[in-house]
């Protein structure tokens, strides 16, 4: 197996991050904005300011826009062109946490921290996402690679390029990726008392004009485009306020994190718990010690924030995966355990989703098609990965059993459990829109918010009160607003209708 750690790798690379770029349709609601804001960028020829629906869109930088522009142009607009940059992105963060690892240890940890990166269910959604949370992880993650690599080598070269990669992840997603490296050092350059050093680091004159170079010039251009107007939204609402306030409803409690890592890092999640036996072994090791401020801080961080979404949590998931590796013994019934219960309630999934008593009549008409969809086929696929999960707990070799997790792990999420829900929840969006697109409908949104429905029709559905005339993109709880209508189309609880009156 040693001599295949790279073609194993590679492998599934292929596997997770590539092959199900165009098997499902574009997610509402963050896949949607971006891939929108992505055509518009394309019909405008505005390669400076993003606009979603014909409206100014300030939610992140541009890096991620033009990436996504230039693979469109090549491969045309579809999921896959879409989605292509953040499994780019996710394939060099992979290769990444391989070559650091393999800097300081040996081959096998380096195969075992990226196998788990792979695995982790939260990497193989984010590195097929066409948002900027992948690329964004990247630069974050090299951009700590480096500036350790700084701190234990003390050569100028690796600081520069921390410098290069904040310039990157500043482009990508804004001031969150200058706060995690530069906090994360502070804090252990103070546990180290040695702040010198992180000042004489942070305020290095070469530094920062790399920095500037990367990441200035489209700040400048946007803000002599938009004025006031990018300070308020991007810099004000879409970055401070994220953590003063929730922002679109996206609030919870500051244990919020703590089920989304036991779900993210799935299938081995049990080995990051491990990790809590080791932590006195952690703390002494200044690497190791550096890990843990750089997770530790980002999960408190974002726990106290106002704002709370499932993937800030990854911007602290790199080190955890060095760790695994690095303290990994062996894969017992223990470990195997937790996502076999994941597999065994997928199985079950519709006979839970038949006992779910919902209010809302745009969840009961998704409830009610989910014995179509989550049919016979889907429980022998699910029920064949129970099997193989439970017939590991007899075989003794470690790495066969870990990359056998993996693999299986992920073919079940992106070949069975993803198509699946999609065909139910998004599949109708894009059926609609080709039909908007194929009669040349102009459509407005009502009750609803799901921008792929644009990329689609390839037009700009604007949301707005219907009138008579109208065909509209709408949802089965709002039809009853509707005084009389023809329907053009409905699935799952999506319509596209004329409104006659």
């Amino acid at each position: 197996m040693k001599k295949n750690y790279n073609l194993t790798l590679i492998v599934f690379i292929i596997i997770s991050f590539f092959l199900p770029l165009g098997l499902v349709p574009l997610f509402n609601l963050d896949e949607g904005a971006f891939s929108e804001a992505t055509r518009e960028m394309l019909v405008n020829h505005d390669f400076i300011t993003t606009y979603l629906n014909g409206n100014l869109r300030f939610d992140k930088p541009i890096l991620i826009y033009w990436l996504q522009a230039f693979s469109v142009s090549i491969f045309g607009l579809n999921e896959f062109a879409l989605r292509l940059p953040s499994a780019v992105a996710g394939s060099l963060w992979v290769f990444g946490v391989f070559w650091f690892t393999k800097k300081y240890f040996d081959e096998k940890i380096a195969f075992l921290s990226a196998f788990f990166m792979i695995s982790a269910l939260q990497i193989e959604i984010i590195t097929k996402a066409a948002i900027a949370d992948s690329l964004l992880n990247m630069a974050i993650a090299f951009s700590m690679f480096f500036v350790w690599l700084y701190i234990d080598k003390k050569e100028k070269k690796y600081l520069y390029l921390t410098f290069a990669f904040i310039g990157i992840g500043t482009l990508t997603k804004g001031p969150v990726a200058i706060m995690i490296p530069l906090v994360v050092t502070f804090l252990y350059f103070l546990i180290k008392k040695d702040l010198k050093s992180f000042f004489k680091m942070v305020f290095d004159i070469k530094g920062i004009f790399i920095f500037l170079i990367i990441a200035m010039p489209w700040y400048i251009l946007e803000y002599q485009a938009q004025g006031m107007k990018f300070i308020d939204g991007f810099i004000l609402k879409h970055n401070l306020q994220r953590f003063d306030t929730s922002l679109e409803h996206h609030k919870g409690s500051i244990f919020y994190f703590i089920p989304v890592i036991i779900l993210g890092l799935l299938p081995f999640t049990t080995l990051f718990f491990k990790l809590f036996t080791k932590i006195k072994d952690i703390l002494k090791n200044d690497m190791f010690l550096f890990f843990a401020i750089w997770f530790g801080f980002v999960f408190i961080f974002f726990s106290f924030s106002g704002t709370k979404l499932p993937h800030y949590v990854i911007y602290g998931y790199t080190p955890l995966f060095i760790l695994m590796a690095y303290y990994f013994e062996k894969i017992d019934f223990y470990v195997i355990l937790p996502p076999l219960i994941l597999l065994i309630i997928l199985f079950f999934f519709p006979e839970i989703a038949s006992n779910i008593n919902s209010k809302k009549e745009f969840i009961q008409a998704l409830l009610k098609e989910v014995p179509y969809y989550f049919n016979t086929y889907y429980k022998i696929e699910i029920g064949m990965a129970i099997v193989i999960f439970i017939l590991l707990i007899f075989i003794k070799n470690n790495i066969f059993k870990i990359v056998t997790m993996g693999f299986v792990f992920s073919l079940v999420i992106n070949f069975v459990v993803m198509p699946t829900y999609a065909k139910i929840a998004e599949a109708p969006i894009k059926e609609a829109a080709l039909i908007a697109k194929q009669n040349h409908y102009k459509v407005i949104m009502y009750g609803i918010n799901t921008p792929s429905f644009s990329v689609y029709s390839e037009s700009i559905t604007p949301k707005a009160k219907p009138k008579k005339g109208d065909i509209v993109l709408t949802k089965i709880n709002k039809l009853k607003k509707i005084k009389a209508y023809k329907i053009l189309y409905s699935k799952n609880g999506i319509y596209l209708i004329k409104v006659e009156k």
